[in-house]
């Protein structure tokens, strides 16, 4: 296939000038996805379409701009020195978790003004946002960014991968670790680990979603972050993996804390069946 193919070009159409990248065109779709399944799932409890729908169109942009400035922050030693290149926000550089920080921030303000109970927005939408992820590192695929180390051919033919993956992660000459698709793999396991628990009685407080999903992506991310080599550092780890720490530990002590202290934490609504109601 890549010898059909070549190298796949991050451009996917340019008409009168303008460029659309396979990466807008990957990410908008893992959006497109992530609001249809929050919308169903927002149904069965009690939540309407519109909130999702409002509530993206102000998180969108909000998460766009903390992704940049997390990222010109732990980069500020070069910016400072081209101040002018901040906003060039289409030459790269954005940081997936100033990204959700910013959404999260967003969340909590809309959940109030809307008066809505935001651990349970956060429980709809959780496993639409790690799929979402999982679906947009196919977008650091096809720009060849978010690798590991160098490594020989025969190291990416052993782990049985594609061969359009295997060439695609021939970067200069140099094959690397597909590190995105280890992060891809690892969120769409943890969407389908969380949409075959969420239904069941009794498993999940209200929030706990949500924190399941800190922790499960902290969790993983750890790892894998310390295999990328374009990742931002802070004494001696990379500022991802610091993060990943304390969200790891945070999400953890949160589900602990809130179950020691409150007894009466609704529980994750489900809508009950015929039978159960019987």
């Amino acid at each position: 296939m890549s010898e059909i193919l070549g190298v796949i070009d991050p451009i996917a159409v340019r008409f009168l000038g303008i460029k659309v990248h396979w990466y807008g065109v990957i990410i908008g779709l893992a959006i497109m996805l992530a609001l249809y399944l929050a919308v169903s799932e927002g149904k069965r409890q009690g939540l309407r379409p519109d909130d999702f729908y409002d509530y993206l169109l102000y998180a969108l942009p909000i998460a766009l701009i903390c992704a940049r400035i997390y990222y010109v922050i732990f980069q500020w030693d070069y910016y400072k020195k081209f101040p002018a290149e901040i906003y060039r926000i289409w030459d790269g550089g954005i940081a997936i978790y100033g990204g959700l920080l910013g959404a999260l921030l967003v969340l909590v303000i809309f959940c109030k003004k809307r008066q809505l109970s935001p651990w349970l927005f956060l429980d709809v939408i959780a496993p639409t946002v790690i799929l979402a992820q999982g679906i947009g590192r196919w977008g650091n695929f096809i720009n060849q960014e978010a690798h590991g180390e160098a490594v020989s051919r025969i190291f990416l033919v052993q782990m049985h991968l594609p061969n359009f993956i295997i060439e695609q992660m021939n970067i200069g000459g140099t094959y690397y670790q597909p590190t995105f698709l280890y992060e891809s793999v690892w969120d769409i396991l943890g969407f389908l680990v969380l949409i075959l628990l969420r239904h069941r009685k009794k498993l999940f407080k209200q929030g706990e979603i949500f924190l399941t999903y800190v922790a499960w992506y902290s969790f993983g991310r750890f790892f894998i972050e310390g295999m990328r080599t374009d990742s931002l550092m802070l004494l001696g780890l990379r500022v991802s993996q610091w993060l990943s720490v304390i969200l790891f530990i945070g999400a953890l002590s949160t589900i602990i804390y809130r179950r020691l202290n409150n007894k009466h934490l609704p529980w994750y609504l489900v809508v009950q069946k015929e039978d159960d109601q019987a």
